[in-house]
């Protein structure tokens, strides 16, 4: 497959400064649910920094030294194990450790981004080559330990290098940016169902009703992983990103998450309203909710 199709881009204006440290406001939970045996749900939310590692010195006061640069990036991730697996938390689990192990390998690349040309294609390449990496991590795990029995998982990857998102998405856990009012699903459901759909064969209404809906096209670890990574600018003040498991979407529509992101006081009051929401109408299946954006205090 050509790099081409491999990477999507959207862009809006950008303005506003970047927001310092400080001003992050990030929160992100999961809950077994009401009917699952277990949760095989993982979520990872985390800033990216350089860091100095003192092993000797004759400084008196090394610790007041500035040990931790400034953030390079935020990273805001949601597994959802394939429940007919063997052992779906356990591939979430790999997933999650594996791409955290390649993102911050992979520091050089944060200070190239948004330069175009191929600098910009040599990081979304390493974003495509972490979600490879988890595929074939899981995959060995189950011909190791599960017999070669399937263990599979979604990835969805949100990554901030300001003022651009990377979304890596494999599978059908979602990627959402809410700006302006306007809730935007940035991830394209990895489905039987949205494969139909775009090939006409099913209308959007009737997607949601197929059994297809819930039969994965791309996995971590399945037979088939497809990882498309999407970029676009989201420097407009005001936005948020929220990367969740299908748990929350299978009960709660989009117009119902920008409705709780318009209200929202933090990060963690509007995961655990949705979350909450979830649970009220039957909450059948895991739900992780992760949550990002910056509040301003200049």
């Amino acid at each position: 497959m050509r790099l081409a199709e491999l990477f999507t881009t959207a862009s809006i204006p950008a303005i506003g400064l970047r927001p310092r440290d400080d001003e992050l406001d990030l929160f992100g939970m999961t809950h077994q649910g009401r009917v699952r045996a277990e949760n095989q749900d993982h979520f990872l939310l985390a800033t990216v920094h350089p860091q100095v590692l003192i092993h000797g010195t004759s400084l008196p006061d090394a610790e007041s030294l500035p040990l931790h640069g400034e953030r390079l990036a935020t990273i805001l991730l949601v597994a959802d194990g394939v429940g007919g697996g063997v052992a779906g938390g356990e591939a979430s689990r790999l997933a999650t450790e594996s791409v955290t192990r390649y993102v911050a390998s992979t520091l050089r690349c944060y200070h190239t981004t948004g330069s175009g040309g191929g600098q910009d294609r040599e990081f979304l390449q390493a974003l495509h080559g972490a979600a490879l990496e988890a595929h074939d991590r899981v995959r060995g795990d189950a011909a190791d330990r599960h017999a070669g029995d399937l263990t599979a998982t979604t990835l969805t990857l949100g990554l901030i290098v300001w003022p651009w998102l990377y979304v890596v998405q494999v599978g059908d856990s979602r990627c959402y940016y809410f700006v302006n009012g306007t809730l935007r699903q940035v991830s394209r459901d990895q489905t039987v169902a949205q494969d139909l759909v775009e090939q006409g064969l099913l209308s959007t209404t009737e997607a949601v009703a197929s059994p297809f809906s819930n039969v994965l096209s791309s996995a971590i670890g399945g037979d088939t992983a497809l990882p498309v990574v999407t970029r676009m600018n989201v420097g407009t003040p005001g936005g948020v990103v929220l990367v969740c498991s299908d748990g929350l979407t299978r009960h709660v529509s989009d117009a119902e998450i920008a409705q709780r992101l318009m209200s929202m006081q933090s990060a963690e009051q509007a995961c655990r309203g949705l979350v909450d929401l979830a649970l009220e109408r039957g909450g059948r299946d895991n739900i992780t909710v992760v949550v990002g954006r910056a509040v301003r205090k200049r």
